[in-house]
């Protein structure tokens, strides 16, 4: 219809990318105070500025369209920075968790085949190691160092300053596609290693279309984040939603509860997201009744199912509050289900109903759909979807067969359309927010010599609302010692990923195709946590 260069003149003119969202903030309200992070603050303007200055950096070191850059670090405003910079040019972000080894950090690494790594000061030296077991040394030429001041790190790494002061402030001239890559973000599965999975403009935009709407967010919130934003919830369902409204948001370095607390009280914080661990960690603490929390009229969770006690404690405790379920994973840019305020205690456990954006129903083993009140596969028909896994074509399919993409967990949908989540299909564990693949763990126990045989499985906890176990039967003549287990796995582990129980058997329990049977050791091994 057009030849080549009025299709591309057109395009840029409709350009609605990731890295466009913050431009148009700062030409909104540029004035507005976008950021706070310590004693920084940024406003609008000054956030795109620097946005502009650190993408015009990195690409005078090489960095183009399509490049994969991995960030390793706890929260800071280089980490806000440079997601939007790298953005801009089109470059694909790796955020990675920072509490993986440098074993587990090499695999992600190596697999997306990175050519720039950014980490702050006190994970440099995880960095590097990740960087020799990857075997890549030579391949990645662009270092960056954050939280490390202007002198930056060892030989070979550039302070974030740097690039954030960089002379050249024009926006980059980059076409972005909407179905562009811009962001991998791993995810544990069923499997032993962790998937990519392949984030565009188009799943994220119109995902934060449906948080606005859905969780009714608004300009004038002040809102609070605590949580690590190497989290898909805590970056896409809360920061760069609020980003692209023009709200105001307060980052932490993390979720301690009384810093929480405090923050709330001084900012007067008018939006907050946990997930259950962190609100049960909040209302435990002795400074929860002390502090001036009346601000707080939007309260959200998510990540992993928050028990029916303390959604009613919540409603009982900050009655002004309202409450929101965010259901959904990071296939999903995340949410995929909400459960409204209104329908916290009508619908108590519920998930919710799909978010504006989405589609879901419910199908047996044989991809039907199933009606109300029968168990089946939570699945979904939504642009948040991911466009796949990162070269990965089989695992894409898989999880695509039929035109929907399959969550992996089991639900039940009542006469209402409310669905509930009641099991999970993939074989991961849920532990304070973070996913555990069950087979990871298992891999590194059958690498101890004694051990014969093993399951590891998710059991109920009153903190982490659920808690790895290993259940293990021993080779014949060999002892085994929970405790020594435990620091093996330690040593190859994250420690989130490390069993917090062991229990030695001398058999699993097994169906006639010699399939453990997980619900029964759930059942059975309960007690372990207390």
């Amino acid at each position: 219809m057009f030849d080549e260069a009025l299709t591309q003149t057109v395009a840029r003119a409709r350009g609605h990318a990731l890295g466009d969202l913050l431009r148009r903030s700062a030409a909104r309200v540029p004035d507005r105070t976008a950021l706070r992070f310590r004693d920084r603050s940024h406003t609008y303007a000054e956030l795109d500025a620097a946005v502009d200055r650190t993408a015009n950096a990195l690409t005078a070191r090489g960095v183009a369209r399509g490049d994969r850059v991995a960030l390793l670090s706890h929260n800071d405003d280089g980490y806000v920075v440079l997601t939007f910079a790298l953005a801009r040019l089109g470059a694909v972000a790796v955020p990675v968790n920072f509490m993986l080894t440098a074993g587990e950090v090499a695999y992600i690494l190596e697999h997306c085949g990175a050519t720039g790594v950014v980490a702050e000061a006190a994970l440099v030296p995880v960095a590097q190691e990740a960087l020799r077991l990857a075997g890549r040394e030579e391949a990645v030429a662009v270092r960056g160092v954050l939280g490390g001041g202007p002198d930056g790190g060892p030989a070979g790494w550039e302070a974030y300053e740097t690039w954030a002061a960089h002379p050249d402030g024009a926006p980059p001239e980059v076409d972005v596609a909407d179905d562009d890559v811009l962001q991998l973000m791993y995810t544990s599965g069923t499997e032993s290693r962790p998937k990519g999975v392949m984030m565009t403009s188009r799943s994220l935009v119109t995902q934060y279309v449906s948080c606005i709407v859905d969780g009714r967010y608004a300009a004038d919130d002040v809102a609070l984040h605590a949580l690590p934003l190497f989290h898909v919830a805590a970056q896409h369902v809360f920061l760069v939603p609020n980003l692209y409204l023009g709200g105001t948001n307060v980052v932490l370095d993390g979720p301690d509860p009384a810093t929480v607390l405090a923050t709330v009280e001084r900012e007067r914080i008018t939006s907050l997201f946990c997930p259950p661990t962190v609100w049960i960690g909040l209302l435990r603490h002795p400074d929860f009744d002390r502090r001036d929390l009346s601000s707080l009229a939007k309260g959200y969770y998510g990540a992993s199912i928050m028990p029916v006690a303390t959604v009613e404690e919540l409603s009982r405790r900050l009655p002004g509050m309202a409450l929101f379920n965010c259901y959904g994973q990071t296939e999903m840019s995340a949410l995929a289900l909400v459960l409204s305020p209104e329908d916290q205690l009508r619908k108590l456990g519920s998930a919710g109903t799909p978010a504006l954006n989405s589609q879901t129903r419910l199908v047996d083993d044989l991809d039907r759909p199933v009606g109300p009140g029968v168990e089946g596969e939570i699945v979904h028909r939504s642009p948040h979807a991911t466009v796949g896994y990162w070269n990965d074509p089989a695992k894409t399919a898989e999880a695509f067969r039929g035109g929907w993409f399959h969550s992996g967990d089991l639900g039940v949908m009542d006469e209402d359309g409310y669905i509930t989540v009641v099991d999970r299909k993939k074989d991961v564990i849920k532990t304070g927010g973070e996913n555990v693949a069950s087979r990871e763990v298992e891999e590194v126990l059958y690498q101890h010599p004694a051990v014969a045989e093993t399951a590891v499985f998710g059991i109920p906890h009153p903190r982490w609302i659920e808690a790895v176990a290993a259940v293990v039967v021993p080779r014949d003549g060999q002892r085994v010692d929970p405790d020594e287990l435990v620091g093996f796995c330690r040593e190859r582990l994250a420690g989130y990923k490390t069993p917090r129980y062991v229990a030695v058997v001398d058999g699993l329990p097994k169906n006639a195709s010699g399939k453990i049977l997980k619900r029964e050791l759930r059942t059975t091994f309960a007690h372990l946590a207390g």
